[in-house]
């Protein structure tokens, strides 16, 4: 594969199956074309986080294939794979005993950042994000909105190709909202592939350029908002999510 042309991402027919006879994904394709802001919409259960795990190692699927900017994301070279993913994932789930500055700095040494090179990182993201003066707090006693900022500031902190936000701007108040909106359209500006996933219909109609609708584990319609309005002849993508997952 001419690894310079590849998606950022592509599934091909992934499929995962739980204990009992539980089907998450069944048979699912999708490709996020390189440089895109693509939204991944959804009921609850439909199969996105399913989905975003298998793409950033954390379940394994059951069959199908998932390539990251044309490396498999399973198998000899999945790290080489995720090295270029940020994931920033619905749940906040931050180290209780490591303080802010240590938090980001550990995670860039991870993915493979001198410490000088994480460091130094670190304190951008801190500036970015408006978290200077919680450097030495601990994440569990932040505010819900900068626990979400941090989140986000851990996902970019290696300068990662791909961003996957799942549920970026849950529970955070409008002004934070909006702030959130500005840098990740910058960071789309600056070239970063964006997977985002969403309940606020409106944000994916305002931010993304391209969206996939997934039902039952599979993706049962995606387009450009507007060429989805226009196929389902619906004033609102809103009026689209309804048509094609709704009960």
């Amino acid at each position: 594969m001419d690894h310079a042309a590849a998606p950022a991402l592509r599934c091909e027919g992934v499929t995962k199956e739980f204990g009992g006879g539980v089907t998450a994904l069944a048979g699912l394709d999708l490709e996020v074309p390189r440089g895109a802001f693509f939204g991944l919409l959804g009921p609850n259960g439909a199969g996105k986080t399913t989905l975003i795990r298998s793409i950033v190692g954390l379940t394994e699927p059951t069959g199908g294939t998932i390539s990251v900017f044309g490396v498999p994301a399973w198998g000899p070279r999945a790290a080489e794979a995720r090295r270029t993913i940020g994931y920033a994932p619905q749940d906040v789930a931050l180290d209780r005993f490591v303080p802010v500055r240590e938090l980001l700095t550990l995670h860039g040494r991870y993915f493979g950042m001198s410490r000088a090179d994480a460091r130094t990182r670190a304190d951008e993201m801190l500036r970015a994000f408006d978290l200077s003066a919680k450097s030495t707090s601990y994440a569990h006693l932040l505010s819900g909105g900068m626990r979400r900022r941090l989140l986000l500031a851990r996902a970019l902190l290696h300068r990662p190709r791909l961003v996957i936000l799942d549920e970026p701007t849950a529970g955070v108040d409008l002004e934070l909202r909006h702030d959130l909106w500005a840098y990740i359209r910058s960071l789309h500006a600056d070239g970063t592939s964006i997977l985002l996933t969403t309940h606020y219909i409106e944000e994916a109609e305002a931010l993304c350029e391209r969206v996939a609708f997934i039902r039952s584990g599979r993706i049962v319609a995606d387009g450009a908002p507007g060429d989805l309005r226009e196929r389902y002849a619906a004033p609102r993508l809103e009026d689209v999510y309804l048509q094609v997952v709704g009960r």
